[in-house]
């Protein structure tokens, strides 16, 4: 009896634990896009190459700016800049100046004709497009902000979740 009132305790307290502390999804996606940011602005910088990055509800994707065509392009072939999207039910969401954007829903619902126009910009000469995209499940929880400011340095934080 005691061994099953201990299980059960212990049960209940994992659990807790699981849906009250860290989301390691959501903090993994957050560290994932600020690591890519990180060596992306610094391969602007050695290549004096701009790259742009796209979000929508449910993922991200990256371009590279081609001074011949005058146009955006998707990298292709480069696994670092594969496209990303997010395990169902996380979402984004992105504010720049202080404004939210909206975003698609995913890019099947983006129009295939237009030539894309990324939000985030990370110029060659090392200044980014400040932003703050949020990680998260639904709205009532936890999420996690990236912020990047203009000069390419990048913080988390975390709202409604244990710091990291």
């Amino acid at each position: 009896v005691v061994a099953t009132i201990i299980a059960i305790f212990a049960g209940v307290a994992v659990l807790s634990l699981g849906s009250l502390g860290s989301d390691r999804e959501l903090q993994r996606e957050v560290t994932r896009l600020q690591s890519l940011i990180g060596v992306l602005a610094e391969e602007a910088v050695l290549e004096s190459r701009d790259y742009g990055l796209f979000f929508s509800e449910t993922g991200y994707r990256f371009y590279i700016y081609d001074y011949l065509t005058l146009t955006w392009l998707e990298p292709i072939g480069d696994q670092l800049l594969v496209e990303r999207t997010l395990d169902e039910p996380l979402q984004l969401s992105l504010e720049l100046d202080d404004r939210e954007v909206r975003l698609a829903q995913d890019f099947d619902a983006m129009d295939t004709n237009e030539q894309p126009e990324p939000q985030v910009i990370l110029f060659g000469t090392g200044e980014v497009t400040p932003f703050e995209v949020g990680f998260f499940r639904d709205f009532n929880g936890g999420r996690f902000v990236l912020s990047t400011e203009f000069d390419g340095t990048t913080s988390v934080t975390s709202d409604g979740f244990e710091p990291i």
